[in-house]
Order: C-alpha cells, then sequence, then structure tokens
C-alpha cells in the first residue's frame, strides 16, 4: 500500500512545480496568470500575494468552476509550503484546466526570500456587533465593510432627502461623509428632516447634521461646507468624493452638480421629492445617461411653484432618501443592479412604484460628443417639479 509520502511524489510527476523566483519574475498577473491560493481562512489573514484569489483547498472541487470559470486561463497554485498546492494542481487538472503550475516552497518560501505580500484589514474587533449583520451577508462581509469603511460620499443637502440618506450611510459605516449646506435649522424643517432636533433651530445645518451623525456612528468622519454651490468650489469640494448624493431642492444646484460630476466622472445619486411624489435614479458619467440627458432644460420660473407653496408629506423624503442611501452602497460595493438608465417614481397616496427607462441624449449639453461644460453659465433657477423629457 502507498503511503502519503509515494502519493505526493506520485501527484507531482504529474503536475509542473515552479519556483517562486520564476512567480515574481514571470507567472504572475501582470503577465496574464492567475494566483490561486489554497490555504485556511487563518493562514490567508496572515498575508498573501498581491491579486491572488482565496480558495481553500477543501472547497476547490466545489467551488473551482465559479471561482476560475476559464478553464484555459494559465494558473499558479500554491499554499504554505508546496504539499497542498501539488494535490490543488492535480485536481484542477482532472477538472479539465489545462495550464496549472504549483509554487515550489509556498508561501513560507516566498517570505523567506523578502518578496512582497499584502496582510489583508479587517475590521476592529470594536466593529464587529456594530456591523456584525452586514458581515453575515456574502454581497457585502468583511471585504466590502472596509470598503465602505474607506469610503466617502458627499451629500449635497442637508435637508429632507440628505437626512435619511445621510443617517442610514452612517449607520451603515461609509467611513466619510460630506455635507453641503449654506441653511440654518427652521422650525418648519422638523416636519421632515430628521438630521436636525428641535434644539438645533437657528443653528447651521451642516453643524446640527454632524451632531446627529456622530451619535448615529462615531466611525464616520464628517465634513462640513457651509456654502452655496458654485462654479467656484464645486469641483474642489467633488474630487475627494466616490459618490455624489444630489438631495437639493432647487434646479440650479442639480445642474451644477450633474455637470461638475460628468467633468469628474463621479457618479450621482439623484433624488426628488414634491407633495406626495418622489422620483429617484442614479447616474454614472458616460455609462449611462446623466441629469441633462433626463432634464435638457428647466420649468420656465413663472411656471414653477415654490418649495414653499408646493409643500411636501413629511414621511416622503425618508422613502427617496432610503432608496438614495441603498443606490451609494451598490454603486460603492459594486452589487445588485442599480437605477442607472431608469428612473423609478413613487406615488405616496397610491402606494406605488414605477420605472421609466433613460436613454442617453446624443444632444446631451453635458454629457454628449460636443458637450461643452462651462459651470459659471448655469442659470438660476426656483425650485420647481420637472417634466422628464428623455425617458421611455
Amino acid at each position: 500500500m502507498s503511503d502519503f509520502k509515494d502519493i505526493l511524489n506520485h501527484t507531482k510527476q504529474q503536475i509542473r512545480e515552479v519556483s517562486v523566483q520564476e512567480v515574481r519574475d514571470k507567472l504572475n498577473p501582470h503577465n496574464g496568470f492567475s494566483l490561486l491560493d489554497v490555504r485556511e481562512g487563518d493562514e490567508w489573514e496572515q498575508g498573501h500575494l498581491n491579486d491572488a484569489i482565496f480558495l481553500p483547498r477543501g472547497f476547490l472541487e466545489v467551488k473551482a468552476d465559479k471561482t476560475l470559470p476559464d478553464k484555459t486561463q494559465p494558473i499558479v497554485v500554491y499554499c504554505a509550503g508546496g504539499v497542498r498546492s501539488a494535490l490543488a494542481a492535480k485536481t484542477l487538472q482532472d477538472l479539465g484546466y489545462t495550464d496549472v503550475y504549483s509554487m515550489r516552497g509556498g508561501f513560507n518560501e516566498w517570505k523567506n526570500n523578502g518578496l512582497p505580500f499584502v496582510t489583508p484589514e479587517k475590521v476592529g474587533k470594536d466593529q464587529m456587533a456594530r456591523y456584525s449583520r452586514h458581515l453575515r451577508i456574502p454581497e457585502v462581509g468583511e471585504k466590502g465593510q472596509l470598503k465602505l469603511l474607506q469610503s466617502k460620499v458627499l451629500l449635497v443637502g442637508a435637508g429632507g432627502l440628505g437626512s435619511p440618506a445621510g443617517v442610514y450611510l452612517a449607520a451603515s459605516g461609509v467611513g466619510t461623509l460630506g455635507l453641503v449646506d449654506y441653511d440654518v435649522v427652521d422650525e418648519s424643517n422638523l416636519q421632515r428632516q430628521i438630521l436636525h432636533w428641535t434644539s438645533s433651530v437657528g443653528t447651521p445645518k451642516v453643524d446640527s447634521a454632524r451632531r446627529t451623525l456622530f451619535e448615529v456612528n462615531p466611525d464616520v468622519k464628517v465634513r462640513t461646507y457651509s456654502v452655496h454651490l458654485d462654479a467656484s468650489n464645486v469641483l474642489d469640494i467633488f474630487k475627494d468624493y466616490d459618490v455624489i448624493v444630489s438631495g437639493s431642492d432647487n434646479f440650479t444646484t442639480a445642474y451644477m452638480v450633474n455637470d461638475a460630476a460628468v467633468m469628474l466622472k463621479k457618479p450621482v445619486v439623484y433624488g426628488s421629492i414634491f407633495r406626495f411624489d418622489g422620483q429617484a435614479s442614479t447616474f454614472i458619467p458616460y455609462e449611462g445617461p446623466c441629469f441633462r440627458c433626463l432634464y435638457a432644460a428647466a420649468t420656465p420660473p413663472e411656471l414653477a411653484p415654490s418649495c414653499d407653496e408646493a409643500g411636501v408629506l413629511g414621511v416622503l423624503p425618508g422613502v427617496i432618501g432610503l432608496i438614495q442611501a441603498t443606490e451609494v452602497i451598490k454603486v460603492l460595493l459594486n452589487i445588485g443592479t442599480t437605477l442607472s438608465g431608469r428612473l423609478l417614481t413613487y406615488d405616496a397616496l397610491e402606494m406605488t412604484f414605477k420605472q421609466f427607462k433613460i436613454r442617453r441624449n446624443p444632444d446631451c449639453a453635458a454629457c454628449g460628443p460636443n458637450a461643452q461644460i462651462d459651470l459659471a453659465s448655469i442659470p438660476e433657477f426656483v425650485c420647481a417639479v420637472q417634466t422628464a423629457s428623455n425617458r421611455g
């Protein structure tokens, strides 16, 4: 009967082994090779090769097809010392993979030669309880939560839409939230703007919001901009953020947000509310339509009621703001299907949602091939409800 040593020797005769130097110099992702780490989770967390794919040896037969769908892709397998990788390489060959190598000496040999490796960041022990429900979701997990903690999201407006969006993004662990709003808290805001309390009346909205968000989650850094967003500051403010949440109640700012985001290639999660109706979409520059593709021109001022005249149901921004927060998380984690290319509308009285396809406008003044964006030329508009011009 053969012992394990015999089995291992026989296996190694049927596979190709390569040195750590060969992997460093040639057989690596820069040259089209996949690196497959077949160690256990605790080993992976102590360090691994950059750009390696993690698939423990015990799950190889079950998950190889999904993890490594292209069986002609050249693969270098490694473990701690070269034993498990040899067996894994033979298994992959038996599964039909045609170009497989095992790294001789494994990760230990790589490390002993002073070659570079990465140690994955981890959610801190003091954060495990707070984000435990995220950590249990495969689509988020520890990697996704770390991504959220490292992300930066800018809220344009700390009012009706910015309030629920901000609260839930903070609670979800988005690491940096920026707030742009030059208004102060008024008593009439308290009916719907949940970032602000009665004691906040008369204080700048960004200061009131910062206090609330810190109470929601002290992990979150809050940057405040108590300024009127205009051509002189918008690009400097936007440039450091991953996603922009457009929650302003006037079209001047909405167009300013869109045009600056297109210039910087920043995704915008848009929302608006009016009386009992709301709408939301996600604009990803040059991948889908932008705000100007949907609304090429604003409603004439003489036909546009002011926000104070129009009114809004107090709970309505909660619905739309939470949709915006959900879209932000999906964009940051690259999961699910966003509202890019779709306009979602909500009727609170009928409790119905509808969606409309939005097309990119080839003549769009912001993202079209002949667009020439001039932020300083955006005219002043009053708050109004807009009629979509390019949806189908």
